[in-house]
């Protein structure tokens, strides 16, 4: 009986001992895996995350203007599993540690992630091609030379011509 007043008073005194959410902040630990954010900028737009999305909840949309493709992450069917962190070639994915994911439900369609991943235009022809980040040669070619920055500038036919061009064909 002595024990348990001694505990009682002890938790008396010391107070609540748990968040005061949703009224005020809380604790999130750093490792916890909540919505996905995506750098548009860093994105190549090779579609890994796609195929290995478990949810099946991103999406990677082509415009029909060719200018680029809209980049979608449903949060409504993320599992948070990390594995489009994980297979992005160029790190443009990361899962933040935002958790929240409450929502109304007339908003389960519009509750989505969106980027848009602009296409490069060809330094010789003006054809709009997907890019390739800096990150992306980086883990290709070490330190990419200006040589190799130049060949990436160009669309896929004219790098096909300017390697016929150097090997005299």
């Amino acid at each position: 009986m002595l024990t348990f007043l001694k505990v009682l008073w002890r938790n008396l005194l010391q107070g609540p001992s748990t968040d005061p959410f949703p009224f005020g902040e809380t604790h999130t630990p750093k490792r916890l895996r909540g919505k996905v954010r995506v750098d548009s900028k860093a994105c190549a737009g090779c579609s890994m995350c796609i195929n290995v999305c478990a949810g099946g909840a991103i999406r990677q949309v082509e415009r029909e203007d060719g200018s680029g493709k809209d980049f979608y992450v449903w949060h409504n069917t993320c599992t948070f599993c990390g594995l489009c962190e994980r297979f992005c070639p160029t790190g443009a994915i990361k899962l933040s540690n935002d958790w929240s994911t409450a929502h109304l439900n007339s908003e389960k369609f519009t509750f989505r992630e969106h980027e848009f991943i602009t296409y490069d235009k060809c330094e010789k022809c003006s054809t709009r091609m997907p890019r390739v980040p800096l990150a992306m040669l980086k883990k290709i070619y070490g330190e990419p030379t200006e040589d190799i920055m130049k060949l990436y500038r160009l669309c896929p036919e004219c790098r096909r011509q300017r390697a016929a061009r150097q090997l005299g064909a």
